[in-house]
């Protein structure tokens, strides 16, 4: 069990600053490269695809308002719109605008670089000076992964292993953990890798709803030299991630500021793993082709997505 000040060393023993190179915003999604793409395309076997997101509810987690227009012919200015608009009296439309604050423990959405600062510093030694009120972040936003994030993803059922129908909150993940799923899955994670972690938390929240509070099972800290040592580009879970209370009391969120700030490894939150967990025992294939879109909101620091796995 690592010490608080070995989890304050992670900052520097396990930073990825310059490692390639010092304007560098993907941090480890550099390790998704051209071949692991290709391989990740080659998971597909089965040609089945399952979400690993929620739905984001209303009124609770979206604010909405909604415009219908039975017949776009009767709105207001539609007789200074062009001939079509006024001379059809068929068609009619829909819209919306929408309000949604992602992060969170609810919604499911990626964390990108800028999302924690420590020590006032992003990512690759960048200051927080950099993220403006106005305009948003101008270092590492959830635009650098503009290409989308396409890998090979691995399920990693701790609940399954540990025979329970959910970890309980506040019991954490471990290496060993890992490992052991692993071994009883039959796979192994690899460089390039996306790892979603499955506590059993969605099948909880299915039956009784959404937790309140901050205490959740999820990612030990401990496990954060593993994943950088495996060369993960991405990891996500069915919790907000780690494991809280986190056990260390300077640091609340290790696995948030160590990941974001020092290694620039991505999180995807608060999936809904449940499909895919049943879908993997069901095939007896716990990797897939995984594939995660961010929308492209300028000098944000993430975005709801709705990541697809693909066996």
């Amino acid at each position: 069990m690592p010490t608080q000040d070995d989890v304050l060393g992670y900052f520097d023993t396990l930073s990825n600053w310059g490692r390639w190179g010092d304007d560098d915003e993907l941090g480890t999604l550099n390790h998704i490269t051209d071949d692991v793409r290709l391989a990740a395309a080659r998971a597909v076997r089965h040609g089945r695809s399952v979400s690993c997101a929620w739905d984001i509810a209303v009124p609770e987690e979206m604010e909405r308002s909604t415009t219908a227009c039975p017949c776009a012919a009767d709105m207001p200015g539609a007789e200074n719109m062009p001939a079509p608009f006024h001379n059809d009296r068929r068609w009619g439309f829909s819209n919306e605008r929408l309000g949604i604050m992602f992060h969170g423990n609810t919604i499911t959405h990626v964390d990108s670089p800028c999302h924690i600062f420590w020590d006032g510093t992003m990512y690759n030694g960048r200051s927080h000076s950099l993220v403006d009120a106005a305009t948003g972040s101008a270092w590492a936003a959830v635009t650098a992964a503009a290409n989308g994030i396409i890998t090979r993803g691995v399920l990693l059922d701790v609940a399954r292993v540990r025979d329970v129908p959910w970890l309980e909150p506040g019991e954490g993940v471990f290496p060993d953990d890992l490992e052991e799923a692993e071994r009883r899955q039959g796979v192994r994670v690899r460089s390039g890798d996306a790892v979603l972690l499955r506590t059993g938390y969605g099948r909880a929240r299915h039956e009784a709803g959404a937790a309140a509070g901050f205490t959740q099972a999820g990612w030990h800290a401990s496990c954060l030299p593993w994943l950088h040592e495996r060369e993960v580009a991405l990891i996500g879970a069915d919790t907000p991630q780690e494991v809280q209370p986190s056990g260390y009391e300077d640091v609340l969120m290790p696995v948030h500021a160590v990941s974001l700030a020092a290694m620039g490894l991505w999180l995807l939150d608060n999936c809904d793993l449940e499909v895919c967990a049943t879908t993997a025992a069901e095939l007896g294939q716990w990797d897939f082709h995984l594939a995660v879109a961010p929308v492209r909101f300028a000098g944000t620091s993430g975005s709801p997505v709705n990541p697809i796995a693909t066996f």
